[in-house]
């Protein structure tokens, strides 16, 4: 499929080298990796495919570039940021377009996403005039304590590919905020709205070394590499679980600073006295965001037995009315997922479910020929010995499952290695409480599929994670509290 020349203006608009030390240069080795539209499965572009060496030149640059940046003024950091924000969003048509077609999602979603990400670097530009340390004396009454925060220093990031904007943003900014620089491994699937992200903040005035972007088709290795350096001071890992438990005993030979946002396996639980006006929408939004590929998803979907038959009807009516198509298609409602692999995970799923006694509503099966459509799926009837219960579906599928009472509801949605995120729908001001209180996860959407804000501290607990990004406590993750004890007798 020839691409449009819209298209081909804004693809050749970004930039495909490697950024380290404020230049943009081919890879040393002098190797490309090809970046894949997924709807049509073609390459779009090529861009450097660094190594080992160049990861190093980037953490060379980075650490030249720490004691500077960190004496550099807060408001100074805070004004570049600002006006990155402001350059995102007068760039959003086009930033949009270069992610729905590196990453697939409908043009719609990819705007929404340009807006989150804005949104990060104008909330940590507001932080980063605000951190602050305290002055108190000591209960002894012998000493004046005195505490302050300062940047932890250069700072490895590793993105993924399913939001690949926001998670550059969501990252980028308390760091340099902090005082942090940053080498960004983006992932290899999507590398180019981060490199669209690099050309920005160096237009904005960022100095050389201070962001350093490294595209790699060899991320364990390139990975290991910094890891292991003395120098670099902070990991921040955004993906799955099992990658993350590695990157963790890897990094402990070096005591790094860790952050780490992982799997998902959210519980959506519809009540007994819910409203279905609100339930299918938000359920619907929950589940369908990015065509299911997110950590936040709705990956089981509880629903109390009075009410599973017409939920279910209902969910899957709307379900089979979504437009799967290229997100650039007018339209378009459900984007292709991200390569093979996914369509066959989704595909392996769904046939176990349904081995196992699981019914089809609607959707079930793949979507064309071309590209990695896949139907937006609903079943019922799924035990819970099935995998799709246990694993992380990031696909269009629907599993629900009714229960009995409020007790219940809470055991099966805590029945997980993860927590991340629960969604709740009732009218109960009381259950509302008692379901924050009762559910295992870092996040909660009461009567919304929604919980993403860049005000708010996102992030998990159990094997979805620890530490938090957004909201007051983003920064936190890229300062170190320093405290001094003055006699003053």
């Amino acid at each position: 499929m020839a691409i449009s020349t819209e298209e081909q203006r804004v693809l050749a608009g970004v930039a495909t080298g490697l950024l380290i030390g404020g230049e943009w240069r081919h890879a040393r080795s002098g190797k490309e990796l090809d970046v894949e539209d997924p709807a049509t499965a073609e390459v779009l572009v090529s861009v450097a495919d660094g190594g080992t060496d160049d990861a190093l030149d980037a953490l060379d640059a980075a650490a030249h570039a720490q004691a500077s940046w960190a004496a550099t003024a807060p408001r100074y950091r805070a004004e570049i940021l600002r006006s990155a924000f402001e350059a995102i969003m007068a760039k959003q048509d086009d930033l949009a377009l270069l992610m729905t077609l590196e990453m697939g999602k409908p043009l719609a979603e990819s705007k929404g996403e340009v807006a989150y990400a804005a949104e990060f670097f104008r909330w940590f530009s507001e932080e980063a005039v605000r951190v602050k340390g305290e002055y108190y004396r000591s209960p002894d009454g012998l000493t004046k304590v005195l505490t302050s925060r300062s940047p932890v220093g250069p700072s490895y990031m590793i993105t993924p590919w399913n939001f690949p904007l926001a998670m550059g943003t969501r990252k980028i900014g308390p760091a340099l905020a902090a005082g942090c620089t940053v080498i960004l491994k983006p992932a290899e699937q999507t590398p180019l709205c981060s490199l669209a992200l690099g050309q920005i903040l160096t237009e904005a005035g960022l100095p050389a070394g201070v962001l350093n972007i490294v595209n790699t088709s060899q991320p364990g290795e390139v990975t290991d590499r910094l890891i292991d350096d003395h120098r670099l001071r902070k990991l921040s890992f955004t993906g799955s679980t099992e990658v993350g438990k590695m990157l963790m005993r890897k990094a402990s030979s070096n005591l790094l600073r860790l952050s780490m946002e992982l799997g998902g396996n959210a519980p959506l639980i519809v009540f007994s006295d819910a409203d279905l006006d609100k339930a299918i929408p938000g359920a619907i939004f929950a589940k369908m965001r990015n065509g299911g590929e997110a950590c936040t998803s709705a990956n089981r979907i509880l629903v109390h037995k009075d009410l599973a038959q017409a939920f279910s009807e209902r969910l899957a009516e709307e379900l089979s009315k979504m437009k799967v198509a290229r997100g650039t298609t007018p339209g378009a409602q459900v984007g292709p997922l991200i390569d093979q692999d996914a369509l066959v995970k989704v595909s392996g799923l769904l046939d176990d479910a349904t081995a196992l006694g699981g019914r089809v509503l609607t959707g079930g099966s793949r979507v064309g020929d071309h590209g990695y459509f896949y139907a937006p799926t609903v079943l019922t009837g799924v035990p819970r010995n099935a995998r799709i219960f246990r694993e992380e579906i990031f696909g269009p599928v629907a599993p629900i499952y009714a229960f009995d009472d409020d007790d219940e509801a809470y055991a099966v949605a805590n029945d997980t290695n993860y927590g991340l995120v629960s969604y709740i729908f009732t009218e109960s001001f009381k259950r509302v409480h008692q379901a924050i209180d009762a559910l295992q996860s870092g996040m909660v959407g009461v009567n919304q599929g929604l919980v993403s804000n860049a005000a708010a501290p996102f992030g998990g607990v159990k094997h979805s994670g620890f530490g938090r990004e957004g909201g007051f406590e983003g920064i936190n993750e890229y300062l170190d509290v320093k405290y001094a004890a003055l006699n003053l007798s």
